[in-house]
């Protein structure tokens, strides 16, 4: 589904190249990429993840099975799960606030304002991670969050992700805060194996702009999200002024590797679960299970 203005040409290239990962996000106060995000697993438990996820015949999933059951386990979870500011490119470093979570997220109310708020029953725990990237060479600085959500099942972040993707369509402008507004985003969902080489079980992708008042021009804007199981894992780009699409490009696809390392150490997690597991009692995923 897609809908705003037409893709740049950073946007087009991306999704051509199979680009996958996924929230929206503000550095000051409601990041969107807190909103539906899913807690995932714990690379300091599994030995970390050395390189992003490539295309395969199974999707990086964790088994409901072996997912975190209780809000203890699922806070220990996320807060386990390793996430380092070189995920996602050279000269990031941890912003101040560096966490929002885990016992909140962001939610777009109806006057499509993001708004931290406490976890519904539905969700286990949410923590995000803020980065930057200082101004260098005139332009001015890049910011990029991670959220990482875990959900009480996998078809409760089955009704997240399909939340998320209708965002846009119900909040053509959204209101990050006093400042800032997300906005002209062009969105698309893709499960594991349909349309694009997709490397989860499902995930999304949005491109945009972001305006902040005062300034003359737009910034570039990027979401991502993926879905392993009852866990998300989402992640935004908010581009500097001046970046050329080449630029652009460069700081989307590096972003999205971090996003890869993110998840393959969940379902490395998931992995590792499993192998402790008796035989039969933590299958993976299959395509239609709790859509009852």
């Amino acid at each position: 589904m897609e809908r705003g203005a037409a893709l740049s040409a950073a946007a087009v290239a991306l999704l051509l190249a199979g680009c996958t990962n996924g929230g929206h996000g503000d550095d000051r106060a409601t990041p969107k990429d807190t909103a539906g995000t899913t807690a995932g697993g714990s690379p300091s438990a599994s030995g970390g993840a050395s390189a992003s996820p490539s295309a395969s015949s199974e999707p990086y999933t964790l088994a409901e099975a072996v997912a975190p059951k209780t809000r203890a386990e699922a806070v220990a979870f996320v807060r386990e799960l390793t996430v380092q500011p070189d995920y996602f490119g050279t000269g990031y470093r941890r912003r101040d606030p560096y966490e929002l979570g885990p016992t909140s997220w962001a939610v777009l109310g109806e006057d499509c304002l993001w708004r931290r708020e406490a976890l519904p029953s539905t969700v286990l725990a949410s923590l995000t991670r803020m980065f930057v990237r200082p101004g260098t060479d005139g332009k001015g600085a890049v910011y990029v969050s991670l959220t990482v959500t875990v959900h009480v099942s996998t078809r409760q972040a089955r009704r997240d992700m399909a939340s998320s993707l209708n965002e846009p369509l119900r909040c053509p402008q959204e209101r990050l805060n006093a400042t800032d507004t997300v906005q002209d985003m062009a969105s698309r969902g893709d499960p594991f194996g349909e349309q694009r080489n997709a490397t989860t079980d499902d995930d999304l992708t949005e491109f945009g702009e972001y305006v902040v008042d005062g300034d003359a021009k737009p910034r570039g804007f990027d979401w991502y999200k993926h879905r392993l199981g009852p866990v998300t894992v989402a992640a935004t780009v908010r581009h500097a002024a001046g970046e050329s699409e080449q630029e652009q490009t460069s700081l989307s696809e590096a972003a999205l590797s971090g996003v890869g390392y993110v998840t393959a150490s969940v379902d490395n997690y998931g992995r590792n679960r499993a192998s402790a597991t008796p035989s039969g009692t933590a299958s993976a995923e299959v395509k239609g299970a709790g859509d009852e």
